[in-house]
Parts: C-alpha cells; structure tokens; sequence
C-alpha cells in the first residue's frame, strides 16, 4: 500500500476514534441522569434508578437497543438529560419488547416537551412493530414552566393516551404499566389504559391530584398512601391489579406475565461477515467529501454468504444487493462515491441520476413483492442537475424512486454513514417518509446542503460583484460566510440531528450488525 493511502487510514480511524470517544462520553454523562446525588436520593428512597429497573427486567445479558438518547442534551442549558425519559428495545423472556421508564433523578421525572415526543416515539415503534410495551411510571407530571409545549396539540401529551387506546381496542398490543413512583393528574391515564397496572407498595402513588390539589380544591387534608397509594388501587378502587413490596419483585412479576405470552418467534443465526468489523473505523475517509468504497462497509455488517448484487454493471453509483443479516434475507440499497464509469459515461458518486433512480424504484418494488425488509446506508449527495438530467426525465424518475419507497409496505432501516443531503436524503428513506428505524454513524450529516453551497446560494452575486471589481470583501461580507459556515457545519454535526430527534440513535460503528439486528429481530 502506498504511504499516501497509509497515511489516509491512519487518519480515518483516528478521526473516527475521535468522533466515538467524545459519542461516548457524552452519553456517560446523559445517562447518569440527574447525576450520583439524585441516584443516591433514589436508592435511599427504596427505588431503582430508570436504567437500573430496565436492566433487572431484560433477560440477563440482554442488549438494549436505547432510541433517543442524546434527545435536548443541548437544550434546557444542559438540565434534561435524554429529555428525563428512557426509551428502547430490549428482550423478556426472549421476546422482544419496547420499554419506557422515567428518569426520577431528572426533575422528579417530569415531562418536558421532548419527553413526549420520545414516549410517542416508543409507542409508534411498539404498534408499527406490533411488539409488547412496557412502562416504569416514576414521574412528578408535567414540567409546569413548559406546559404550552406539552399539554396541548396534536402531537401533544394527550396522544400517549389515543396511542394507548388504540394499542388496546384495535391492535390488541399488550401493554403492561408499573407504576413505581408518583403517577399524578393526566399521566395516570397512562396505566390506566394499559392491559396490566401494578403498583409498589410505599413507593408509588397514582391520582389525578397530589395531596396539594386536594386541600386546595376540596379543603380536605389527606396524604399520598390513603389518596392513592398500592393499598388503595389494589384493594379499595380497583384501579391496579397487583402489589410488589419493591421494585424488583415488581419486575419480576412483569416477567412472569411475559411467560404467558405466545412463544416468541425463532432467533435466526447467520454467517459471520466475511471482514472483521475491526477495520470500520478506518474506511470513512478524514475529510467527509473524499470517496471510499461501501463494499467495504457492507463487507464487514453483513453475513458472508447469499449476497448478490442487483444490475452491478448498470448505474452503479446506487449499489442494490441481496443479502442476510444474521440469517434474515434483507434488500440493501448503498450509495457509491466517488469517480465511477457506467453505461459507458462518467458518473459522480453520491449522486442519483435517472438510471440509478429507475434502478432502485424497480428494485424496491421487487423487495416490496418478495416480503423482503430494506436496508438503507445513505450517503447522498442529491439528484443530478443540468440541462441533460432534465431532458433525460430526472423528475419523473425521481418520483418513481421516492413513491415506491414511500409506498412499500415492508420494514425500511436506515443507517447514514456520511452525506444524507437534499432530495436525495428523501429518496433514500429520509424520516419523512416513515421508515421503521432510522440510525446514523457520528460521521453523519444530515442537511439540504453543506455549508460552502449555501454561502453560494446565498452570497455568490455579492462575491462576484466585488470580485469582478478586483476589490477585496468587506469585513461585513466575509463575517457572515464565516458565520453561515459556522451555523451549516453546527447544524450538520449527527450530535445535533440526534438531539432533536432526527434519527433514533447515533451508533458506535462497531455496533452496527448488532444494531441492525435488534431492529430486525424487532420489525
């Protein structure tokens, strides 16, 4: 290998090592919650923290797949950490299930309006999916500074309980709800709505008014166990149907319900990848805009074996593939970068022309008809331009791209690996179209455009007014193509896309099969 090209890996995997290291700390820090005093507050109060009651009531050893960890982190000046909510997959009694817990140790577990957007997240996933929910309810209610954010609107709190209804009228989704803390005004529809309600004796509290409210609406003095404690909704309302004396016989008792369940489906196994996924971190190039080769990626993700290139010869800057993750038969569509030569013509990779859009269209629909889920690894740089792309129809093939994709009814993952930019980010399953699950690599960048285009878009008359003029740019002109580089790479960090929740989870890429995997097994 030549020096140049060794020096180009050397500085890839270093890059990337960059990139995970500050991934990981920052979610050391997130899921540290409201940091050790609150945990110390929680176990001195009889309880688990969230994390610690979803890791006694997955199978042991269980991966849990979290969705929306790094949600508001850069909001609320750092005081919501993963928005006071956890949310994911994980398997019980080798099933698997979706999980919802509040994280008491922030703010009491009160709402902020994210928490609701991660909640409905989870139950989206749970009815799409049609898998079992569970919710560990530890929460003061909502965030009162915040509430026009909360309580109403379409996608406000009040959609936890359509989607709660829903799951249990029509979709017959099985949704067991603990509450182990204090359930208080409208969150205490959220069990109530549920299949199974247990309660934790001295701990928990479920009422649609804290003992507060009372006095001050009724003048009557009563406290939390005798309003509503585990006593009272088991033994006098009727409203829960179980009482644990603490948190993990509760948790256990969960289980034990999850064994009556129908037996779960056959776990798959499959053929190793035929390259160590050791070596991820070193084929995304150290600068986002060179080429590298996505065989190399899919090489190291998906099994050694049945992976067949579809057209391999014919618009091969869109890479369609046969192929099996762990044993499952999946369609794979991956853009190609870099200089390549099809159809006997030059093509720019990350680029969709209207053979390439054709070429996935019918693809897809093929997958679409054989049953079969679609993986997508994006890195997209938009549609061709120009007056040749419009006279060959670019348009129209376009829309067959993205109406078939969007009209496919099979399981759609994606994983961004690098560019997911303009009309081509929609093409390949872009989160407005509803893919199942959407994950991203740290080197992801999610945007319309990158930074240098759009200090064109915006300022290129400007630039060639004084340019053509031989005068140098005034001090006010070159501030604010700083500036709007500047807004462009903070907007295109996966940090940020992941923190408003434009992809479900940001992933180290050597997770990436057993990520993929858990969304699979899931879908």
């Amino acid at each position: 290998m030549p020096a140049t090209e060794r020096e180009a890996e050397t500085g890839a995997a270093a890059r990337m090592r960059r990139l995970v290291q500050e991934l990981r700390q920052l979610e050391m820090r997130l899921t540290l919650g409201g940091g050790p005093e609150k945990i110390d507050r929680q176990h001195r109060a009889g309880k688990l923290t969230a994390r610690e009651r979803i890791e006694a009531l997955l199978d042991p050893g269980a991966f849990f797949l979290e969705i929306g960890l790094l949600i508001a982190y850069d909001q609320y000046s750092g005081q919501a950490p993963a928005a006071g909510v956890v949310t994911g997959l994980g398997r019980i009694e080798g099933r698997p299930a979706v999980v919802v817990a509040n994280d008491a140790t922030v703010k009491a577990g009160a709402w902020w309006p994210e928490t609701i957007t991660k909640i409905l997240r989870a139950q989206e996933i749970a009815m799409r999916n049609r898998l079992p929910i569970v919710y560990l309810v530890d929460s003061a209610g909502v965030n009162l500074p915040y509430q026009d954010g909360i309580f109403p609107g379409q996608y406000g709190a009040g959609r936890i309980f359509h989607y709660n209804s829903q799951m249990r009228r029509k979709l017959h989704i099985p949704q067991f709800a603990a509450v182990m803390g204090p359930c208080i005004a409208g969150g205490a529809y959220l069990p109530a709505l549920s299949d199974v309600i247990l309660m934790v004796e001295g701990t928990s509290f479920m009422g649609l008014g804290g003992p507060n409210l009372v006095k001050g609406a009724t003048g009557q003095d009563v406290d939390f166990e005798s309003l509503g404690g585990a006593r009272l909704h088991t033994g006098v309302s009727g409203v829960a149907h179980y009482t644990a004396r603490d948190d993990h016989q509760c948790l256990e008792m969960i289980r034990q319900r999850f064994r009556d369940l129908p037996a779960p489906r056959p776990l798959f196994h499959g053929v190793p990848p035929p390259k160590s996924s050791e070596d991820l971190y070193r084929i995304m190039p150290p600068d986002h805009r060179l080429p590298y080769p996505v065989e190399e990626v899919i090489e190291r993700i998906f099994d050694g074996d049945d992976f067949m290139e579809f057209q391999p010869e014919h618009a091969p800057e869109i890479l369609c593939a046969n192929a099996r993750l762990e044993g499952r038969p999946v369609g794979v569509i991956a853009n190609r970068r870099g200089f390549l030569k099809g159809d006997g013509r030059p093509r720019v990779g990350g680029i969709i022309y209207t053979e390439s859009a054709r070429k996935a269209a019918y693809f897809v629909e093929t997958c679409e008809r054989l049953d079969l889920p679609l993986i997508y690894l994006q890195d997209v740089s938009g549609f061709m331009v120009g007056p040749e792309a419009e006279a060959s129809g670019i348009i129209r093939a376009g829309a067959e791209m993205v109406e078939s994709m969007s009209c496919a009814t099979v399981p759609k993952i994606v994983l961004t690996l690098n560019h997911a930019s303009g009309a081509g980010y929609y093409a390949m399953a872009g989160q407005g179209f509803d893919p199942t699950f959407t994950f991203g690599w740290p080197t992801a960048r999610i945007g319309v455009m990158e930074g240098d285009s759009a200090v064109q878009a915006l300022f290129s008359a400007e630039i060639d007014k004084y340019r053509s003029g031989g005068q140098p740019l005034p001090s006010e002109l070159t501030a604010a193509i700083e500036r709007t580089r500047a807004d462009y790479e903070r907007w295109l960090d996966a940090r940020y896309a992941a923190a408003r929740g434009h992809m479900d989870a940001l992933i180290d890429p050597l997770d990436t099969r057993k990520v993929l995997a858990a969304a699979l097994e899931a879908v």
